[in-house]
């Protein structure tokens, strides 16, 4: 073999084991960054860990905590499946491990959707002139209007919390029909703003504080969701009482159905396992970050109640009519929460086709709706939408109130 032929097998083996060095994120810190638009980027935090036998993602949400183990890192690619919603990241490492780059891609939408994504290793947050409205904020209860860009206009609670001594803020936005879940971000120069990732939704608030204590800003959902809202300090607000915004029509007396559970067995209220029984209903979805906290809680109250008659059964309302696919992501949110009830296929998906598969209830309004059947099989209770953690307080008078009434229908 001459020289010429052995100078080109080594330089095409050098080439190959460079092609296939494997580059990986530096374990540490790191500020993702998602481009709703061409101007808008949505801050959010999360933490990379690497051993000898684990590689792991935990992504922060304030107080929330979501751990990603669905992790794939060849050459200098990395991609990491969220734990509960049907969205992944893929992306390239740069800068020897320092940034990543790459889109984050929601399958849950009928539409594809690729959002540009970028992350930096270690940064972090800095103001060089915080706001000093902290005591304005966090001790008023906050009446808000937000303003879609169409449709009607809609009212929510704001709830602000703030850590003085670091600039930061976290809350959320109490709606009829559910909660913004944990948001967290921060106070400098002219504006205020909060944030939050959940593999789902990808929410952006900003806002400024005006000369009369008032507020206004704006909030941005995905990519091409926009609302503006105003806020003003208004202790006595109240949003419509949950339980009466969803209610049986004239001539209704009973729920019915039938559906496939996850294994393709036909479930209805009519089975043995739900007669004589308090049995709620969770009309629910997948992709719902709402639904996802409730049925983090609902599984916890059925470990605990289960044994003294309670049942529960959920329907779901996909995002896809392709049952193996809704099965998968039912049966992924069912393992993350150990759910030990049964999720149902509707083969349906939007509030629309839940209306009409549901037509003894005027609507519905809201992913979560959740029905409350007594031992007799009468509709005691419909509540729309779910007060989730993230709401603090309300959640907290939400659980003792709810549980309260399961012990109530339990005992007759």
């Amino acid at each position: 073999m001459n020289r010429r032929l052995l100078s080109i097998l080594f330089s095409f083996t050098v080439m190959c084991s460079y092609a296939q060095k494997q580059v990986l994120p530096r374990t540490g810190t790191w500020q993702g960054e998602l481009q709703l638009n061409g101007t808008t980027r949505l801050p959010f935090y999360f933490e990379y860990k690497r051993n000898k036998t684990q590689t792991s993602l935990e992504i922060m949400n304030g107080e929330e905590r979501i751990a990603v183990e669905e992790i794939t890192a060849v050459n200098d690619s990395f991609n990491f499946k969220m734990p509960v919603f049907d969205s992944e990241f893929k992306c390239q490492v740069k800068e020897g491990g320092k940034e990543l780059q790459g889109v984050w891609i929601n399958h849950s939408r009928k539409e594809h959707q690729e959002t540009p994504f970028n992350a930096y290793y270690g940064r972090e947050y800095t103001c060089d002139k915080p706001l000093p409205i902290f005591n304005l904020l966090s001790s008023s209860k906050w009446e808000v209007t937000f303003t879609p860009s169409e449709g009607p206009s809609y009212k929510a609670i704001g709830i602000f919390r703030f850590n003085q001594s670091e600039h930061k803020v976290d809350g959320t936005f109490l709606t009829e029909t559910g909660d913004y879940r944990y948001l967290s971000g921060f106070a400098c120069t002219d504006w205020i703003y909060l944030s939050c990732f959940d593999g789902s939704h990808a929410y952006y608030f900003r806002w400024k504080i005006k000369s009369d204590s008032t507020l206004a800003g704006d909030f941005y959902s995905g990519t091409t969701g926009y609302e503006k809202w105003v806020a003003r300090r208004n202790d006595k607000f109240q949003l419509r009482n949950p339980d009466s915004l969803t209610y049986l029509k004239k001539g209704y007396d009973k729920i019915n159905f039938k559906y496939k559970n996850t294994e393709g067995k036909d479930v209805s209220l009519d089975d043995e396992r739900y007669k004589n029984k308090v049995v709620v209903i969770q009309i629910m979805g997948s992709w719902c970050p709402n639904c996802m906290d409730e049925t983090k809680y609902l599984a916890e109250t059925y470990t605990h109640y289960n044994a003294q008659g309670l049942e529960i059964v959920a329907l779901a309302f996909e995002k896809t009519s392709d049952p193996v696919k809704a099965a998968a992501n039912l049966n992924r949110l069912k393992l993350r929460f150990h759910a030990g009830y049964e999720f149902l296929i509707t083969g349906k998906t939007g509030s629309q086709q839940a209306s009409d598969a549901l037509p003894m209830l005027n609507a519905v309004m809201a992913f979560p709706t959740t029905i409350y059947i007594d031992k007799k099989g009468r509709v005691r209770k419909i509540y729309t939408g779910f007060t989730g953690p993230g709401t603090g307080v309300y959640y907290d008078r939400f659980k003792e109130e709810n549980e309260r009434f399961l012990q109530k229908l339990m005992a007759e």
